[in-house]
């Protein structure tokens, strides 16, 4: 089974062996960045205050988590600066993937600086709007902004490999033409679904950490195939980074939750997901479409929300208990069992698109349609997508 996840090309110690201090770096910068983030947030009254409704915390908790994520996921991403910088090797040359999906002019450590200053603006965006309710479309711009800093340190999918499938030759500048509200699509999708994941304690972190894990899993077996002098490393050194951070996070933030993460975490995580699921389409194909699998538990929980709406005529934007988590609880499972059961369906999707990226593109997309229809269809069966009457609440 290893032999069929990773490749002969390089053992997967010659991979991690450079690497492996960016997780345990993140993990304790995050760890101790957090308490000082929930005493600074106490002291300045950031605090999420409970309405009995959609926010169900006994008293009020303080906000500001994100940025001890963020100190985290700032520190393993320096540190695989450095190993970049420092290392003699083709992996710290800066030298352009074979297979396209990057721009040649820029090297992996302009790409990681790139993704650290998207993560700092979705991040500080997310900030604002915990504190001064800014609206939707302010929170927009800001994750467009984010976006385009990674358009411009050349990340964007390989459309090329993929238009090659019925022989078209897409030149370079229509591939970025093209590429660019993928991009976007990806940044926002992502961004909005752990955003509106993040709902109880415990639960957007450890759902990221059990989606980061997985994705560090399939940069791994990338890395041991050696797919991409630039795009291995950059893949493995955003992994072990956000991985690390979240963990860091969730001793404080597990029931009951001393902290939150707050939409500042949440954009942050969201952006950083994004970004790894664009930078597995370098050479689109199974890869990607496993790693959306990986991704399925948020995008799962977000349609179901609106789709919910969707069919029960109601405002697609107005917050209720609507959510998978919400309606395991509203169903009688405590707090814990709700999360508990919501990790394991993240574990199951994450197994699938595992297994998925391991077989041949025809057939990981004929698999992307079975578990999109599977998880549809089970929504349905459940009764999820069922609303009874509902007074409308303030937006998510």
């Amino acid at each position: 089974m290893l032999a069929v996840i990773f490749g002969d090309k390089y053992s997967l110690h010659e991979v991690i062996r450079y690497y492996w201090p960016i997780l345990p770096v993140a993990f304790v910068v995050a760890l101790v960045a957090t308490p000082i983030c929930r005493k600074l947030a106490l002291r300045w009254g950031i605090v999420d205050v409970p309405d009995n409704d959609v926010k169900t915390h006994a008293t009020p908790t303080a906000y500001l988590g994100g940025f001890g994520i963020l100190a985290g996921v700032l520190a393993g991403l320096a540190v695989g600066f450095w190993i970049l910088i420092s290392r003699e090797s083709h992996i710290a040359a800066g030298v352009a993937s074979q297979t396209g999906g990057y721009d040649a002019r820029f090297q992996d450590w302009r790409i990681l600086a790139g993704i650290g200053l998207g993560a700092v603006i979705a991040c500080v965006v997310g900030v604002l709007d915990d504190i001064y309710d800014i609206k939707p479309w302010q929170k927009l711009l800001g994750q467009t902004v984010a976006a385009a800093i990674l358009l411009i340190v050349g990340v964007c999918p390989n459309l090329v490999h993929l238009f090659g499938f019925i022989h078209i030759d897409l030149p370079e500048k229509v591939n970025i033409i093209f590429g660019a509200p993928i991009v976007l699509f990806f940044i926002l999708g992502a961004t909005n679904s752990l955003n509106l994941l993040d709902g109880l304690d415990g639960l957007c972190a450890g759902v990221t950490a059990i989606i980061m894990g997985a994705f560090l899993l399939l940069a791994l077996s990338l890395a041991t195939w050696d797919h991409s002098p630039v795009g291995d490393p950059v893949r493995l050194i955003v992994c072990l980074a956000l991985f690390g951070g979240t963990l860091g996070f969730l001793p404080l933030n597990r029931h009951p939750a001393r902290i939150f993460m707050g939409d500042a975490g949440s954009m942050l995580l969201g952006f950083i997901a994004g970004t790894v699921m664009i930078l597995f389409t370098e050479r689109m194909g199974r890869w990607s479409v496993g790693a959306i699998i990986i991704f399925g538990l948020p995008i799962l929980d977000t349609a179901v929300a609106l789709i919910r709406r969707f069919i029960n005529k109601r405002p697609l934007f107005i917050s209720d208990r609507g959510h998978i988590y919400d309606q395991f609880m509203d169903r009688g499972l405590p707090l814990k069992r709700a999360v508990g059961l919501s990790y394991i369906l993240a574990t199951v999707y994450a197994i699938i698109g595992l297994a998925v990226a391991q077989i041949r593109f025809r057939y990981a997309l004929a698999a992307f349609v079975l578990v999109v229809a599977i998880s549809g269809y089970m929504a349905w069966r459940k009764g999820f997508l069922r609303m009874p009457p509902l007074d409308e609440k303030t937006s998510d």
